[in-house]
């Protein structure tokens, strides 16, 4: 008599007990991983298997919830890792539950805390990676960057400030400057902080003329892991530390008396398109946007930085085109939809880069490298040039930095260093500097 195996399968109306015997397990796709990415952004969940599976997708509203049957499929331990995935603070994912729907369907139910508008779709092998089934939940309402920003500086102002207001306002400034109201209710605390982070006098009642916004962008994240060293120290890593620096002291500097502020396109290990770093950019209205990376190349023992900026014309080298090609792939590793409308969109209104853009970008790629250059070895002299998408903000001055080869093993262990980190952080803090000291910031009036 063969042995049979009860296993439970979600439904609409309850759950259901099917009787299946082990030879029915025998075939189907092998689960190689399973993966959850929670974010502000948007929450990733991503099945790894052997083969591309089939499935197909239904949506409920009320209570909002996502069912995905995957087709072909015995329930296979890997698929219930992903209950013990889901984590308390995902913004978007309440609980995950799995079960045997039919003889070869298993069913994966999302339990949402809020409504959700999903994206579901297959990624072809690419590595690291085999074939990928991808869940992204954005929410339906997302967070404006703009807000963000405004929130973040308003709670640094409030942790700033104890006391009653000071007569300056840099919170209406930014709100002002963007064409908002000012938040109602109590007054906002206002203070400028020099470089060392205390408060100054002079500052206090000197009115701000408007607040620097500078973009942060950590490279990779998520999905996608960026060069890996030979100790296994994972790009995205490092340079999301070295960004988290380089906030702190951008929020504590002021140049010619405007107060800088740091926005992050990912502070923390989540996955970022391209195209969408840009627009975070451009939402709201940065100054500059600066993309840090710590990448290995195709020679042995590559050592030193590199600042690079856009070309419109063709790569300075072939280094740099190189280089572009790879981190360009990054969209195909991290994985994006690429039947977005969206991403398709987005893609097409970036693409207008201008020479005073790229202009702007060599003078802040300059001022970086010289910087760098105090700290360390430089790989090139001068700044090189070549297609990146992520610095086409045709009114953003943009600028790709290379701080080290995270695959030559002596700057590995350099960039695992905190206090190699606060080197690079404080070179590029003064390259900021000289850069807003040679180009004061204009005054704005785009609407956001």
């Amino acid at each position: 008599m063969q042995r049979r195996t009860a296993i439970k399968a979600i439904t609409g109306a309850g759950v259901t007990v099917l009787a299946l015997t082990r030879s029915h397990l025998a075939w189907g796709a092998n689960i190689v991983a399973v993966r959850m990415w929670p974010s502000p952004d948007y929450s990733r969940v991503t099945i790894e298997s052997d083969v591309a599976l089939k499935f197909t997708q239904t949506f409920v509203p009320d209570p909002p919830r996502l069912a995905v049957d995957i087709q072909n499929m015995a329930l296979l331990p890997a698929l219930k890792d992903l209950v013990g995935k889901v984590v308390p603070g995902d913004p978007n994912i309440a609980g995950v539950r799995v079960g045997q729907f039919s003889a070869d369907v298993v069913r994966l139910v999302f339990d949402l805390k809020r409504p959700v508008l999903p994206q579901v779709f297959s990624l072809l092998p690419i590595a690291p990676y085999q074939n990928r089934l991808v869940f992204d939940l954005y929410p339906a309402a997302p967070t404006d960057p703009l807000a963000q920003l405004i929130a973040q500086r308003l709670k640094d102002l409030e942790n700033t400030v104890a006391a009653a207001p000071p007569a300056t306002d840099p919170l209406g400034d930014l709100l002002s400057q963007r064409g908002l109201a000012p938040p109602s209710g109590r007054p906002v605390p206002a203070a400028s902080v020099d470089t060392a982070g205390g408060l100054t006098a002079p500052a206090l009642q000197q009115k701000t003329d408007r607040i620097i916004v500078v973009t942060l962008d950590p490279g990779h994240g998520g999905e996608d892991p960026g060069a890996i060293g030979p100790k296994g120290t994972q790009e995205k890593d490092v340079v999301l530390q070295i960004a988290l620096k380089l906030r702190d002291r951008i929020n504590k500097t002021s140049v010619n008396g405007n107060p800088l502020r740091a926005f992050l396109t990912r502070d923390a290990d989540f996955f970022v398109p391209l195209n969408t770093r840009v627009e975070k950019a451009r939402r709201v209205q940065s100054d500059l946007m600066i993309s840090l990376h710590a990448d290995a190349f195709y020679t042995e023992r590559p050592q030193g930085a590199s600042v690079f900026a856009l070309s419109t014309r063709g790569a300075s080298s072939a280094a740099a085109r190189w280089m572009a090609n790879k981190e360009n792939a990054s969209d195909l590793v991290g994985g994006i939809n690429v039947n977005s409308k969206d991403t398709q969109v987005n893609e097409a209104l970036l693409d207008m880069s201008t020479t005073a853009q790229i202009n702007s970008s060599m003078q802040l790629g300059g001022a970086m490298l010289g910087e760098l250059g105090q700290v360390g070895k430089l790989h090139k002299p001068r700044v090189e040039q070549a297609g990146f998408a992520v610095l086409k903000a045709p009114d953003i001055p943009s600028v790709l930095v290379e701080t080290a080869f995270i695959s030559n093993p002596d700057e590995e262990r350099r960039l695992r260093n905190p206090r190699y980190q606060n080197d690079l952080a404080d070179a590029l803090m003064k390259g900021i500097v000289r850069y807003f000291e040679s180009n004061p910031p204009l005054a704005k009036s785009r609407e956001i």
